[in-house]
């Protein structure tokens, strides 16, 4: 930087009047003096660019609003583990000191199983609960898709009845349908009594409820004495450095409250303890006899079903079946006198299922008036003709071309 210097010198003497001034201004000598550094003078500072200033101050409000962000981020990091800790946690605190003695030590991890072996009875059976209640849907669900069907099953058999095997298939399997939907109906009944309102009502319950807010009194009574026994600790301290009447009174206090604590926590541990074993007892015994009853009510279920259906395709397979074998059908037209009969014995009992059909009896005689190649056989019995299975009769004698069939009975 430079430097400047002025110097202002004038004559020696008195100091002159205004007058006298004036009148000798010539003489004043006026000196003047400017000296420079080596260096040369700085560039002037340029004007700043109102756009950059902008710029600038928008990023200083920025890293103001990015440091208040992370703060508040901190924040609630820190309230939502305190929630989380809280609605999340066993509901009794975990702790490996020793406030008292052995005993309570015992006693506080006794607690602590107990209270954890409840919790985990009751999500347990939370679990029975909603897959009670799923299979309680589906099954109301399949009542009315099997009602539907039935239905249309029973309107088709109505509407095609000249369509023997078929229809009658539809028919049957649309009554059956209807049986199927009664036993779903039974299997939802069992399972809302037996298996819902049972695990439900002990889910809910008082005892459960009480037994755990017993430990949880006691959990937070433990956690009071661990820091009561800090407090004795630094009274004791403080009685040791100034054993002045005051310090020893508030040892003292502390102490006796200390006591008191003691006392409270060896009765209301006891309850608890009691009070969570029965609990869990009960737990375990009604949550295994309604599991035994959801498994056998599934299984009668199931066998029910299955015997309906069983029945139902015995009945279609056989009616296809009889179809299938029925006796020929043979055209109303007088039989040749030169027809070849036969006289048989029946080896086995036949039932006759139609008109057309006949009664056979072991050691009945039969003449046997024509054989057809699908295995069955017509002839005249006791008075009585139709037809037969060729299998339940063994050939004896033959009879004459003409009609004999009187004379041999």
């Amino acid at each position: 930087m430079g430097s400047v210097a002025w110097a202002f010198s004038r004559t020696e003497g008195p100091r002159p009047s205004h007058d006298q001034f004036e009148r000798s201004r010539p003489e004043l000598r006026f000196s003047f003096r400017l000296s420079f550094s080596s260096s040369p003078p700085p560039p002037p500072c340029p004007t700043p660019d109102p756009e950059e200033q902008l710029r600038l101050l928008a990023e200083v409000a920025m890293d103001a609003l990015r440091k208040q962000a992370s703060k508040l981020r901190e924040q609630v990091a820190k309230q939502q583990q305190a929630v989380i800790k809280q609605f999340s946690g066993t509901g009794y605190e975990r702790s490996d000191v020793m406030v008292i003695d052995e005993v309570e030590m015992q006693r506080h991890q006794q607690l602590e199983k107990l209270y954890r072996a409840t919790r985990a009875s009751k999500d347990f059976q939370r679990d029975i609960v909603r897959a009670a209640e799923g299979f309680t849907a589906l099954g109301y669900k399949h009542i009315e898709t099997g009602t539907k069907l039935s239905e249309d099953c029973c309107k088709y058999g109505a509407e095609n009845i000249h369509d023997n095997i078929l229809a009658k298939a539809a028919a049957v399997y649309g009554d059956s349908l209807k049986h199927v939907g009664k036993e779903q109906e039974e299997y939802n009944k069992l399972l809302y009594s037996q298996i819902l309102e049972p695990l439900r009502a002990m889910i809910t319950g008082a005892p459960l409820e009480d037994a755990r807010h017993l430990a949880q009194r006691y959990s937070r009574m433990r956690q009071e004495a661990e820091l009561q026994a800090a407090e004795v600790s630094r009274r004791q301290a403080r009685v040791r450095e100034s054993p002045i009447p005051e310090n020893v009174a508030k040892l003292h206090a502390a102490e006796a409250k200390m006591q008191e604590l003691k006392a409270n926590m060896a009765v209301l541990g006891k309850e608890a303890a009691t009070a969570l074993a029965a609990v869990g007892s009960q737990q375990e015994r009604v949550t295994f006899q309604r599991l035994v009853s959801m498994v056998e009510g599934e299984r009668t279920y199931h066998l029910r079903v299955a015997s309906i259906l069983g029945e139902v395709e015995a009945e279609m397979v056989s009616d296809k079946q009889r179809k299938e074998s029925a006796p020929p059908v043979i055209l109303s037209e007088s039989i040749s006198g030169k027809t070849p009969y036969f006289l048989a014995e029946a080896m086995h009992n036949f039932d006759a299922e139609s008109e057309k059909e006949l009664s056979l009896a072991v050691g009945d005689y039969v003449v046997v008036r024509k054989v057809s190649p699908s295995g069955w056989s017509e002839g005249e019995c006791k008075g009585k003709a139709g037809w037969f299975p060729s299998a339940f009769v063994e050939k004896r004698q033959s009879l004459p071309m003409n009609g004999m069939a009187a004379e041999v009975y």
